[in-house]
């Protein structure tokens, strides 16, 4: 089939495009100069596929070359630039964040759901906790996290179970729920009391905790949490002492989102 024609998965698919996103999304922070082979190995393309593609990104600017390692340009920012600068949610939420971490004296973040991750859209750090630096567009699987219990526990029945056959639940460590069923069971449980805890399931030491952010229909749009290292707090500190707030600056950035003209409460 030639790059240009479309897949099996309907006439709008267009697998070219597919392919060229994919040698795009094979950079990252661990793999930020890749060779050739490098490329076509991480997203299974012939070496030949591989180099076209390239080097019609090095032709449009997005990739650069040295003749044998290729690395992502800044110019990559403007295919997520588009979509940023669409969305209120972060500007509504950053000053949210900040006077949230300043009276809590933790780190806080904004998600939203693009399954099977969560992607950060607004942060405040106030000290690392950690191996990981995280800033916005950081993505991390929802299964393992609080932001993400929140977000799945928002999807109806289909929307969950479309992300269950979809999504690979890796056991991240030994806290890590990877079974579909208790998964379930913990996402029903976050449904029922209004927030989502997380205890060291996405790396060990790490607790969170994290509420929805509704829109206007009262649909589930995106996720505030506070992250905490697990040897500073327990369990039921952080509900004593983080929820409360935690469920105050959802409420102030849903007040807020909802305030604002539809052409600009658009988060997702």
């Amino acid at each position: 089939m030639d790059e240009g024609e479309v897949t099996e998965r309907g006439a709008h698919h267009v697998q070219s495009l597919e392919r060229g996103l994919a040698v795009i999304k094979a950079f990252n922070a661990d793999a930020a100069e890749l060779t050739l082979s490098d490329v076509a190995r991480a997203t299974g393309l012939t070496r030949a596929a591989a180099r076209r593609f390239l080097l019609t990104l090095v032709d449009l600017g997005y990739v650069r070359t040295d003749g044998k390692y290729f690395s992502l340009t800044a110019r990559v920012l403007e295919l997520g630039y588009s979509y940023l600068s669409s969305l209120s949610l972060p500007e509504v939420a950053q000053p949210h964040l900040e006077r949230l971490s300043a009276e809590v004296h933790e780190s806080s973040s904004v998600s939203v759901l693009e399954v099977p991750d969560i992607v950060y859209v607004a942060r405040v750090a106030v000290s690392r906790i950690m191996t990981v630096s995280i800033n916005v567009g950081t993505r991390f699987p929802a299964h393992a996290t609080s932001m993400g219990h929140v977000l799945l526990a928002g999807l109806d029945d289909a929307e969950l179970w479309d992300y269950l056959t979809r999504a690979k639940l890796d056991k991240l460590t030994a806290h890590t729920k990877s079974r579909p069923d208790e998964l379930v069971s913990e996402l029903s449980r976050v449904r029922r009391q209004g927030y989502a805890m997380v205890d060291q399931e996405l790396e060990e030491g790490l607790r969170s905790i994290a509420a929805p952010i509704r829109d206007r229909r009262g649909r589930v749009v995106a996720a505030v949490n506070l992250s905490t290292h697990a040897s500073r707090t327990t369990r039921e500190s952080v509900e004593q002492e983080l929820l409360p707030p935690l469920l105050a600056a959802a409420r102030a950035i849903e007040t807020d989102l909802a305030s604002a003209p539809p052409s600009k409460a658009r988060h997702g």
